[in-house]
């Protein structure tokens, strides 16, 4: 192949594709009729010699060729975008952007109604689009442009993703009024009776079974779950309790015949971090928004 001859306008049907997986969604993400798009997808077949594309029933299947390509052709594509656009200015209250965030359903209710008031002052037309966070970051749809942003709690990261500190949190122990073992602080002997909740996260071991396993001690957990905000309202109901984010528990507690107390004995706190690619540190509507979120917590 002659790269001096290649049409690179094809890269940007192939992103599509690829994305899509379908050529009338392509077309219409690419604002192009759906014979245009197949049509470039033939050209892209032949000058790469390859399908690219195969059809497995109503999908079209990336071939282990397409999928190598998929990543340094959008990470060309991004960059080219924030190389052409660097000089221009963002201006909130004009802007149309939709962003695409991971974060837990904590984060998203201690965040989201902070941020979108302050949305619908500063910037009306810009949208918002939550996708849920797995207990690890989700690198590839970052790295494929699928995600702007994420919002979680992470340990080490690659040198290829930007981290900003955005919040930190300690946690509490939640339950109902009423409970028989707790009418008053538990001490470490009560904590280890009760019958616990926790909400895993897709994780193995949280921070509390961490430290209670550091002192070859273990907890009651007779059940478990990956959603904070149901385990508010199962724990409020029955003889369970939960060591919640503290921000969350108290919300809940504001809401629900929920008691909460200190853990009896000393964790440090977590943080929550703004992660997003490490390239995209130009990108000035992806920068505004960030601060946006920093001042949320503020």
């Amino acid at each position: 192949m002659n790269f001096s001859n290649f049409d690179l306008n094809l890269l940007r049907v192939l992103d599509a594709l690829l994305r899509e997986q379908n050529v009338s969604r392509a077309a219409e993400r690419l604002a192009l009729s759906q014979p245009a798009v197949s049509n470039a997808l033939n050209r892209l077949r032949e000058l790469l010699d390859d399908p690219l594309l195969v059809r497995v029933g109503r999908r079209m299947q990336p071939t282990p060729r397409a999928l190598a390509l998929e990543a340094p052709i959008r990470s060309a594509l991004r960059q080219l975008e924030q190389s052409l656009s660097a000089g221009e200015s963002f201006v909130p209250g004009e802007s149309r952007q939709r962003f695409r965030i991971a974060v837990t359903d904590y984060v998203e209710l201690v965040c989201m109604p902070r941020l979108l008031d302050r949305l619908s002052r500063h910037a009306p037309g810009v949208g918002i689009d939550i996708r849920h966070l797995s207990p690890s970051l989700p690198m590839e749809a970052l790295d494929k442009g699928e995600l702007d942003l994420v919002l979680g709690r992470f340990d080490e990261l690659p040198a290829r993703f930007a981290r900003r500190h955005w919040m930190s949190e300690t946690l509490k122990l939640a339950a109902r009024n009423d409970h028989p073992l707790l009418q008053e602080a538990p001490d470490l002997s009560v904590f280890l009776r009760l019958r616990h909740l926790w909400v895993h996260g897709g994780q193995t071991r949280g921070m509390v079974d961490q430290w209670l396993g550091e002192q070859g001690l273990s907890r009651q957990i007779l059940y478990t779950t990956p959603n904070y905000l149901q385990a508010a309202h199962i724990v409020a109901g029955s003889e369970l309790t939960a060591v919640l984010p503290t921000a969350l528990a108290r919300h809940f507690a504001s809401l629900l015949p929920l008691r909460l107390f200190d853990l009896p004995f000393t964790l440090g706190p977590f943080h929550l971090e703004v992660v997003s690619l490490a390239q995209r540190q130009r990108d000035a509507a992806l920068q505004w928004l960030i601060e946006e979120i920093i001042a949320v917590a503020g």
